[in-house]
């Protein structure tokens, strides 16, 4: 009987024993799945977190980027914007420059046609043309035919218009001699030669004996070939045999400012 209930209770005792082990076998075996899955979690989560800054870094690449491009886009406004005002400026002066010019040659044509007052519309003209004053003395006034000696009556006109150009030294000053279409046969070559020959004795005249600064002055002769009525007829080779006294504004700051656009 003694000897049954010992073993009995070994047996129960090991049952215990192998239950306990079992339990403890489940336990384990369980916590060390809850761990590999926490350290999966932990391995996925520590990857997301990677991802998360690879998104971040490059939204902030790419902020940077757009920030850089905004950048350069309001330099370069503000750069247009700046040459665009830069030449308005140059535009208006440039107007300033041309309106000071017109004013200029309209008093410069009033003043001309003031002091050549006393000679007749068939003598001379005075006007304006592209931006010019123009003297336009007839051959009648100034000359005999064929000649290039300036008479009496032509340097009369010529010494008031000495005068008035006298009192206005920014003013160019180009002497330019026309004939008709007839050939000359008697002291010059041809019409060439008789149109330069009578320009460039109304220069000496100007510059000689009534002291302009020659240094104004050009000479030059047209011929025949700027004809301003019909060589067909008497009266109109009459009105192109002339000496054209053509007086210009110094342009000088004009060019300046068109020379610095132009390089800007």
């Amino acid at each position: 009987m003694t000897r049954s209930f010992s073993a009995l209770a070994g047996g129960v005792m090991l049952s215990v024993v192998a239950l306990s082990s079992c339990v403890s076998n489940k336990k384990f075996n369980e916590s060390q799945l809850a761990l590999a899955n926490s350290r999966k979690r932990v391995s996925e989560l520590s990857e997301d977190l990677e991802n998360a800054k690879s998104r971040l870094q490059l939204m902030e690449e790419a902020n940077a980027s757009a920030a850089n491009q905004l950048d350069e886009k309001d330099k370069r406004i503000n750069e247009n914007q700046k040459e665009l005002a830069d030449q308005q400026e140059r535009l208006r002066q440039l107007q300033d420059l041309i309106d000071r010019q017109k004013a200029q040659t309209e008093s410069l044509r009033a003043k001309m046609a003031n002091a050549l007052g006393g000679f007749s519309s068939d003598q001379l003209s005075v006007f304006t043309k592209n931006g010019k004053v123009y003297v336009s003395l007839s051959e009648k006034l100034l000359f005999p035919s064929g000649s290039a000696v300036v008479n009496a009556e032509g340097k009369a006109a010529l010494e008031k218009v000495a005068q008035a150009l006298d009192e206005n030294k920014d003013i160019n000053v180009n002497i330019e001699g026309h004939t008709d279409s007839i050939p000359i046969r008697l002291k010059f070559e041809d019409n060439w030669a008789l149109s330069v020959a009578r320009s460039t004795a109304i220069v000496r005249l100007l510059t000689n004996t009534y002291h302009l600064d020659p240094v104004r002055i050009t000479a030059s002769g047209r011929s025949q070939y700027e004809p301003v009525a019909d060589n067909a007829t008497p009266e109109g080779r009459a009105r192109n045999r002339r000496t054209e006294i053509i007086l210009a504004p110094k342009l000088d700051q004009l060019m300046q400012l068109i020379e610095g656009a132009q390089t800007k």
